[in-house]
């Protein structure tokens, strides 16, 4: 495996405020140093709805020596506000991969969940209850795969015109997109749960063997007992309408541990089964932040490496150790 990335949110988007706040560049350069130092990752892929943020973030991931996955992630956009945003992050990324550093641009992220317009309903929310009506999910994908292919076809060229380095996608798979004119395939359903455990192996090879760089751009669990379990699903919580956490769904028992097996686990499969690329996800979940109350303790339904702290600073976890002792065996050579 050549890269091993970890996730990194500079803002996701959502009820008039972001999953990063306060963003404080000094913090974010830490952050970033910690990464490549401690952990000692390869790349990072950063995320986000706010463009001068994956800029300025883009820019300290490369100085700290990080490969640059650069990789718009919005909310609530309509197709023109996403094409917009889209072929002006792939300016930015190439200015920074005219200064020399390594940078993949990524077209986008699982647009059709975020995006106004691609799936039924008028925000993320709605379209969020299509999970749990199977029928109305199986009507409404195929104009969902027929929106996405449609917007990528006509981004997919245009990013070219602005950017020079390789370029994907982090897909979703119901998405069903046309890998033809990429560089590299990405998915974000990099997850592993009882869901999918059985057809995992089988599921792997076969996006490995589609001729083309393959990358799980995410992938990781939360911080409670049996999350493994239910990797891919939803966060425990609730957001009130500004998007801050109010209250975890379930009486949950902290398993750090079980979240740092997790991903070593998944990361060796990636290593064996000849994934070019790999992201744990992620760093830090800024808006889910721990406290003292059990009832209200959100970074159980984290799937943050590292613990946030009420103040904003936050403490290694389980996790973090385990693959800062990965990412240094990396380093050494084998005997």
């Amino acid at each position: 495996m050549r890269v091993f990335g970890m996730n990194y949110d500079t803002g996701f988007v959502s009820g008039g405020s972001t999953t990063h706040e306060p963003f404080d560049p000094d913090t974010v350069r830490r952050d970033l140093r910690v990464i490549r130092d401690e952990l000692h990752c390869d790349a990072v892929r950063i995320t986000g709805g706010v463009q001068d943020r994956l800029a300025l973030t883009a820019g300290l991931a490369a100085e700290a020596g990080l490969e640059v996955w650069y990789c718009p992630f919005t909310n609530g956009l309509d197709r023109d506000a996403l094409m917009a945003f889209v072929l002006d992050g792939a300016e930015r990324a190439e200015r920074l991969r005219q200064t020399g550093a390594p940078v993949v641009y990524l077209t986008g992220s699982e647009i059709a969940m975020f995006t106004d317009g691609f799936l039924p309903g008028r925000d993320l929310a709605e379209r969020m209850t299509l999970f749990t009506d199977p029928m109305r999910m199986r009507e409404a994908i195929p104009g969902a795969r027929a929106a996405v292919r449609d917007f990528l076809a006509e981004a997919l060229p245009a990013v070219r015109e602005r950017f020079g380095g390789p370029v994907g996608y982090a897909s979703i798979p119901l998405e069903g997109v046309d890998w033809t004119g990429f560089d590299i395939i990405a998915s974000d359903a990099g997850y592993r749960d009882a869901t999918n455990a059985e057809a995992f192996p089988q599921s792997l090879a076969a996006a490995v063997g589609q001729g083309k760089p393959y990358a799980a751009t995410e992938f990781g669990c939360c911080t409670y007992r049996g999350a493994a379990e239910v990797a891919g699903g939803p966060e425990p919580v609730t957001f009130d309408a500004h998007g801050r956490a109010e209250k975890l769904t379930a009486t949950l028992e902290r398993d750090e541990e079980g979240q740092a097996r997790y991903v070593l686990d998944l990361l060796r499969d990636y290593e064996a089964g000849g994934v070019e690329a790999a992201f744990v996800y992620t760093f830090a979940n800024r808006h889910l932040p721990t406290t003292d109350d059990p009832e209200r303790d959100f970074d159980l339904a984290a799937r943050g490496i590292v613990r946030v702290l009420p103040d904003g600073s936050w403490v290694p976890k389980a996790a973090f150790h385990a693959l800062a002792a990965y990412g240094g065996s990396r380093l050494r050579p084998a005997v």
